[in-house]
């Protein structure tokens, strides 16, 4: 099984998600020893926000690519590439002003590619990118999940939802901390609420845990 291990929290070792995505991928491993982890840190290493540099070679142009263009669709192929080749993903999702942080939505930019995580139909588009298990850390400082007024502002946990539904992935899991920011009480409390959610989708398993052991 391979895991991929996303952080994209600026704030280094204060930063709750990224504790929460270790806390989330040491769970797994213990309960599903053979688990590959890759690890890719979008801070240490963001991809550029995307331009037609890096749209260009999506458009059907194959020709004639700059050097511009041949070095931004080598950075897409990679993290597309990683992404597809994962079982399992786990991501760290701070809550940035009401949304996710510029990294990490400059690498969903980048592995948004027709014909490789989704595609046209004439029934509409279809995702490309199923049987996949995708774990969402995802840290608040306040409370959002609990009134209609909060829910209205939140573009974090619903946005991963729907672009990662819109790959195909329909096995879409969040560990939540929320109110993190509202003193110490209540970030404990957050804190080991997401360790009862972690261990519990540790011990689930994956999407697509009865193929591999079938074609192993």
């Amino acid at each position: 099984m391979q895991l991929l291990h996303i952080d994209s929290a600026i704030t280094g070792d204060q930063s709750v998600s990224r504790q929460l995505t270790a806390q989330i991928v040491a769970a797994w491993k213990a309960s599903h020893p053979a688990t590959q982890v890759d690890y890719l840190d979008l801070v240490q290493d963001a991809p550029a926000h995307f331009t037609m540099d890096a749209m260009s070679p999506r458009t059907g142009q194959t020709e004639g690519l700059s050097e511009a263009q041949q070095r931004e669709n080598a950075v897409s192929e990679r993290l597309v590439r990683q992404f597809l080749a994962a079982d399992v993903v786990v991501i760290g999702a701070p809550f940035y002003n009401f949304s996710i942080p510029t990294q990490l939505k400059a690498w969903i930019d980048r592995i948004a590619q027709p014909g490789r995580t989704f595609r046209y139909t004439a029934n509409g588009p279809e995702g490309l990118a199923k049987g996949k298990t995708v774990i969402i850390a995802s840290s608040r400082g306040g409370v959002y999940s609990t009134s209609e007024a909060g829910r209205a502002m939140e573009h974090q946990e619903s946005y991963l939802q729907t672009v990662l539904g819109f790959f195909g992935v329909t096995d879409v899991r969040f560990v939540r901390a929320e109110g993190v920011s509202m003193g110490p009480e209540a970030k404990a409390k957050a804190l080991a609420a997401a360790t009862q959610a972690i261990e519990a989708h540790a011990q689930s398993g994956a999407a697509n845990q009865e193929r591999m052991s079938q074609a192993a």
